[in-house]
C-alpha cells in the first residue's frame, strides 16, 4: 500500500516539479519538519501566467514611458527654436503657404477710404442678414414673438406687419452678430433664412464725418464723398480712396472748437484747415455732428454742415479782402492813407460807427487792428461798388465752392444791378453778404500765399504739390497783407490766437446773425478767426468760428471773436502744428520779426501830406508800395463841405432844408438792414 502525502499549504514555497513530493510519511512526532520537505511550496499554473504578465505590462510601461518623453523634448525643443532661436520661421512658412494656396477673402462691393496717412475711414465689412418669406410662416405674432427672444430690439408691431401678406421675401435685420445668429438657428422657425451681406462701417466714429458721408441700406452713397465718389466706389473696389484729410488733425480740431461751444455755451461751430499750397482740407470740422456709424440716430441739426452749406456774414474777417482790394487797385496806400474815423458815416436814416472807436483820424494798419467798420467803409469808397464786386469774384467769393462734396451752398450777395454804395459800405466790414466758412479761409488763404486763389480739394495730393490756381493779388499786395494780419495778432483784436514761435497771422471777425425776415437777431453773432501760420512762411490757413456764443465769467461780459474764437484758434495751432511738422522757431528772431512787421502808425512821404480818405483827391500812393497805377484823380470841386469824407462816392450833400437821403432803392433783404458788428452802434438816426 503506497503512502498519501497530504496537498501542500498554500503559503509553502514553490518547487520546480511535483514527482520529489511523492515521498513516504514521516512519523508524526510532534517535531517540526526539517531538511527539504521544509522548503518545497506548491504553485499553480494560473499564478505563474500572471506573474509573466506583470512582468510584460512593466517593460511595457518603460518603453512608453521613453517614447513620451522623447516627444516632450521634441515638442519643448521645438518651442524653444520658433519662440527664442529662430521666430520668424513662422513667418516665412505662412507666407510660403499663401503662396501655394491663398484663403479665399471676401469681395467688398465697396473701397475702402483712408485719411492721407493710410488710417482707415471707411471699410465694408460681410454681415449675416436675416430674412423671411411671410408666404410660409404660420401664426406670424408667436413667430414674432420667438424673434424677439433672441432680437428684443425689433419693435413687435412693425414686426408683425413686416411678415404679414402676401410678399415672399423681406428683412428682418441687416446685419446679425454670431450669438444673434446661433440664437436665430435655435429657434427653429420655418420661413426664415439667412443672407450674405455687406456693412459700411466707419471705426474712426464722429471724426471727418461730414466729409465721409454715409451710405443706404443699398450700398449706394447719401452724402458727402460717399456719394460724390460713389460710381469710383463701387467699380474700383480694390483702389481705397484717399482722402487730404489727416485724422490726428482732425480730432485735435473738433477737440478744440468742442471746448470753445462748451465754454460759451455756443449752439454749433466750424473749423477748417487747409493747405496754404495744395489747397488740401487738412481738417473740416462741423459741430454738432453724430456717429457715422448711426446715421439713423443723427438728428437734421447734427447732419448739416456749417461748413461748407452754412452761410454766414462774415464781419471783420472781410476786411482783409477790402483792404488787398485797395492795395491792389492802388487806390490806397500802407504808409501814406489816412481814413477819418472820428464821426460816424450817415446814410439816409442810418448810422454806421465803431465799436470803441479812436474817434480820430487811423492810419491804413489802423483800420485792420482796430477793425475799424469806418475805416473799412472808407477804404472801400476808394475803389468803388463795381471793382468790389469784380475783385470779391475774383477772390471766388460770388459762386459756389468746387469742393468734392455734393453738399456746398451759394453765397447770399446783391444783386449786380444792386450793388450799390450802401452795399459796397457794408460789404467792406463783412456784412450784407453771406458766404460759407470755407469760402471765406479759401479767399484768405489765397490772399496770404502770395496771391494765387486754388480751389480747396478732398483728395490727397503728393507730398511737396504746389497747385496752379489764379492770380487775384500780387505778391507785393500779399506781402504787405501778411504784415497786416500779424499786426492783428500782435498789436489788434486777436491777441489771443498768438502761439510763440509760430508767428501766426489772422483776423477776427463778429457779425450779427439775420433772421427768417432779413433783420438782425439781437444778442445772435458768429464769432470767428481766419489766419494762416507761420506768417513769414505760410504753411497752413485756419478758420474757427463759434455758433450764437454767450458771455462767461471769464470774457468778462463779452461774446465777441476775440475772446471766444481767438483762444480757440490759439489752442488749435498748439495741438496741430507739432503733428504737421512745424518747428517753432525764435519768438525773438529779429529777422523773422522784420519780414513779418509793420507799424501802427507807419511814416509815408515827409513831403507828402498824407490823403484821407473822401477827400477831392485820390490817395497818394508810394511807388515803392503801390501794386497798380493809381486811378485818375476827379476833377476838385470848389469846396470842402464839412462832412466830406464821410459820404460815399457820387453822393452830394442835401440842400437845406431838404429832408436826408432814404434808402429807398437798396431792399432791406438784400442790404440786411445794414450791419452792425457785435456791438457795433447801427441803429436809424
Amino acid at each position: 500500500m503506497r503512502d498519501h502525502l497530504p496537498p501542500p499549504s498554500p503559503d509553502s514555497v514553490p518547487t520546480r516539479g511535483f514527482a520529489h513530493l511523492r515521498q513516504p510519511a514521516a512519523v508524526d512526532d510532534g517535531a517540526p519538519p526539517v531538511g527539504p520537505r521544509a522548503a518545497h511550496v506548491r504553485v499553480t499554473q494560473p499564478d505563474l501566467l500572471r506573474r509573466a504578465q506583470l512582468e510584460k505590462s512593466r517593460g511595457r510601461l518603460v518603453v512608453a514611458a521613453l517614447g513620451f518623453g522623447a516627444l516632450f523634448l521634441a515638442v519643448a525643443g521645438k518651442l524653444a527654436w520658433s519662440t527664442v532661436v529662430a521666430p520668424a520661421e513662422p513667418t516665412r512658412l505662412y507666407a510660403a503657404l499663401r503662396a501655394v494656396a491663398p484663403p479665399a477673402e471676401h469681395a467688398a462691393s465697396r473701397a475702402p477710404i483712408m485719411d492721407r496717412n493710410g488710417e482707415m475711414l471707411a471699410m465694408s465689412l460681410p454681415v449675416t442678414a436675416l430674412t423671411a418669406n411671410p408666404r410660409v410662416l404660420h401664426n406670424v405674432p408667436d413667430v414674432a414673438d420667438r424673434l424677439r427672444t433672441v432680437l428684443p430690439q425689433l419693435d413687435r408691431a412693425k414686426l408683425i406687419e413686416r411678415l404679414s401678406g402676401d410678399r415672399g421675401f423681406v428683412y428682418i435685420q441687416r446685419a446679425l452678430t454670431p450669438r444673434e445668429q446661433q440664437g436665430i438657428i435655435n429657434l427653429g422657425i420655418a420661413g426664415v433664412d439667412f443672407e450674405h451681406a455687406e456693412r459700411r462701417y466707419y471705426p474712426q466714429g464722429r471724426a471727418a464725418v461730414h466729409v465721409l458721408g454715409n451710405i443706404d441700406v443699398d450700398g449706394k452713397g447719401l452724402s458727402g464723398v460717399e456719394r460724390y465718389f460713389n460710381e469710383r466706389l463701387s467699380t474700383r473696389r480694390d483702389d481705397p480712396l484717399r482722402l487730404s484729410i489727416d485724422v490726428r488733425v482732425q480730432l485735435a480740431l473738433r477737440d478744440s472748437v468742442s471746448q470753445a461751444i462748451s465754454d460759451f455755451n455756443g449752439i454749433g461751430g466750424v473749423g477748417v484747415v487747409l493747405d496754404i499750397n495744395s489747397a488740401e482740407v487738412i481738417g473740416m470740422v462741423s459741430l454738432p455732428d453724430y456717429d457715422a456709424s448711426d446715421i439713423t440716430a443723427a438728428t437734421n441739426d447734427q447732419r448739416f454742415n456749417r461748413a461748407t452749406v452754412g452761410v454766414y456774414e462774415p464781419g471783420s474777417t472781410f476786411k482783409l479782402l477790402t483792404a488787398a482790394a485797395a492795395l491792389e487797385y492802388g487806390t490806397a496806400n500802407v504808409y501814406t492813407s489816412r481814413f477819418d474815423a472820428s464821426r460816424p458815416i450817415r446814410y439816409g436814416r442810418f448810422t454806421i460807427s465803431d465799436y470803441k472807436g479812436k474817434n480820430r483820424v487811423i492810419s491804413f494798419p489802423e483800420v485792420l487792428a482796430y477793425s475799424s467798420n469806418l475805416g473799412a467803409a472808407h477804404m472801400a469808397a476808394t475803389f468803388g461798388p463795381q471793382r468790389q464786386r469784380e475783385f470779391l469774384r475774383s477772390a471766388g467769393m460770388l459762386g459756389r465752392q468746387s469742393l468734392e462734396l455734393p453738399e456746398t451752398a451759394l453765397p447770399l450777395v446783391p444783386p449786380a444791378n444792386s450793388w450799390r454804395e450802401i452795399n459796397m459800405f457794408t460789404i467792406a466790414f463783412g456784412h450784407g453778404i453771406s458766404v460759407t466758412p470755407m469760402h471765406v479761409v479759401t479767399g484768405i488763404a489765397a490772399i496770404a500765399n502770395g496771391g494765387i486763389l486754388r480751389q480747396p480739394t478732398l483728395l490727397a495730393q503728393p507730398p511737396g504739390t504746389v497747385r496752379d490756381g489764379t492770380r487775384i493779388v500780387s505778391e507785393r499786395t500779399s506781402d504787405i497783407v501778411r504784415r497786416l494780419m500779424r499786426l492783428v495778432v500782435t498789436d489788434g483784436s486777436a491777441k489771443g490766437a498768438e502761439v510763440p514761435g509760430y508767428f501766426l497771422g489772422g483776423k477776427t471777425g463778429t457779425a450779427q446773425k439775420t433772421g427768417p425776415r432779413g433783420g438782425y437777431l439781437p444778442n445772435k453773432r458768429i464769432a470767428a478767426f481766419v489766419g494762416a501760420f507761420p506768417i513769414n512762411a505760410p504753411r497752413y490757413a485756419l478758420y474757427v468760428m463759434i455758433d450764437e456764443p454767450n458771455p462767461n465769467a471769464n470774457s468778462h461780459g463779452y461774446a465777441t471773436a476775440g475772446w471766444v474764437a481767438a483762444p480757440a484758434a490759439q489752442r488749435v495751432i498748439s495741438r496741430i502744428a507739432p503733428i504737421l511738422g512745424l518747428v517753432p522757431e525764435d519768438p525773438a528772431n529779429s529777422a523773422i520779426i522784420a519780414a513779418t512787421s509793420i507799424p501802427l502808425q507807419p511814416r509815408g512821404n515827409p513831403t507828402a501830406a498824407p490823403a484821407v480818405a473822401g477827400a477831392p483827391r485820390a490817395p497818394s500812393v508810394s511807388p515803392a508800395l503801390s501794386t497798380r497805377p493809381a486811378e485818375p484823380r476827379p476833377p476838385a470841386r470848389p469846396t470842402a463841405s464839412p462832412t466830406q469824407g464821410l459820404q460815399p462816392p457820387g453822393y452830394r450833400p442835401p440842400a437845406q432844408g431838404t429832408p436826408s437821403l432814404r434808402l429807398t432803392s437798396v431792399s432791406p433783404q438784400v442790404t440786411g438792414n445794414l450791419a452792425r458788428e457785435a456791438g457795433l452802434s447801427l441803429a436809424p438816426r
